[in-house]
């Protein structure tokens, strides 16, 4: 059988590889080997960190809607239970905008879930 040494082939890949790991700490950026180990790892912690910045953006608008229930004297649980008795559709994006941006609206949301 002949032998195959896919030069081209070869040195793309690698240098595909070593373009991700462009800017890494000591070999992982020069060195395949350690590149492709890196660059795979980073992959994997990014789509992880995908997955948790949406839970940390909900927990900022909880604390957001909480912090500005503290002045109405009503709990964050029992705020959202009435939202959803009275079927108010609006949800935690739109109320810790609500009561960042506009404290008037989100006063009177407020004193309509009160009710």
């Amino acid at each position: 059988m002949t032998r195959v040494k896919g030069g081209p082939a070869s040195i793309n890949r690698h240098r595909k590889v070593l373009d991700l790991a462009k800017g890494y700490w000591m070999s992982r950026s020069s060195q395949f080997k350690s590149a492709q180990q890196a660059v795979l790892h980073a992959g994997q912690y990014a789509f992880a960190g995908r997955k948790l910045r949406k839970r940390d953006i909900r927990r900022l608008w909880i604390t957001r809607i909480s912090a500005a229930l503290t002045d109405h004297q009503i709990k964050y649980s029992l705020f959202i239970h009435t939202l959803k008795e009275k079927k108010v559709a609006v949800d935690r994006k739109i109320l810790s905008q609500l009561a960042l941006d506009f404290p008037q609206v989100f006063d009177r949301v407020v004193e309509e879930v009160k009710k």
